[in-house]
């Protein structure tokens, strides 16, 4: 008997989505994540896909973490200007430049939460006392696409020096993250 998914995992008239897609949504989207580096990786890729699909991203996510050297926001921090345009060559990622910039500045800005509260896992896990948000959705249309949490750390991460971190962004990457589930009721990947 086949799984049930969330509905807006099964395709659409634009585009189709990918294996790899269907692989996050099952093992890794709204699944608590603590592992800081992966953390930081995932705040890129929410990051690169703003304009984007998230589709597109995942396809091209072996590709980011080869540029970006496996995502280890201490290698990332010392990125300098040869790097970037280094980084505006590489065809197999996003080459937009305030990205790639907002990747190196959101590395620094990383580290020093991570000085700060020992770990960034333990920062952004703070927002909710370490407790996941389950909103029990029935349906795509119960689905914000930001909300009061989103927007609370959003704006910490601004004060903190983080860009590409608007609420809309993070409402997306606290779902990545496992913060939020936004698993359907129906979906057995919960």
């Amino acid at each position: 008997m086949e799984k049930k998914r969330c509905n807006f995992s099964l395709g659409s008239t634009q585009y189709q989505l990918s294996e790899k897609f269907l692989l996050y949504h099952d093992t890794r989207w709204c699944k608590p994540l603590h592992d800081d580096q992966e953390l930081y990786a995932m705040l890129v890729l929410e990051g690169m896909q703003a304009g984007v699909s998230w589709n597109l991203i995942l396809n091209k996510e072996e590709n980011f973490r080869k540029a970006f050297d496996g995502f280890d926001p201490r290698l990332v921090a010392a990125y300098d200007e040869a790097k970037v345009e280094e980084l505006m060559q590489d065809k197999g990622i996003i080459r937009n430049r305030n990205k790639i910039r907002s990747a190196i500045s959101n590395a620094r800005a990383f580290l020093k939460v991570q000085e700060e509260f020992g770990s960034f896992d333990a920062y952004i896990w703070s927002f909710t006392g370490g407790q996941v948000i389950d909103h029990h959705l029935k349906d795509i249309q119960d689905m914000p696409v930001k909300d009061e949490l989103s927007e609370k750390v959003s704006k910490d991460l601004k004060k903190r020096g983080f860009k590409f971190v608007g609420p809309i962004i993070i409402y997306s990457y606290l779902q990545g993250i496992g913060v939020i589930n936004d698993h359907w009721e129906y979906c057995d990947y919960r």
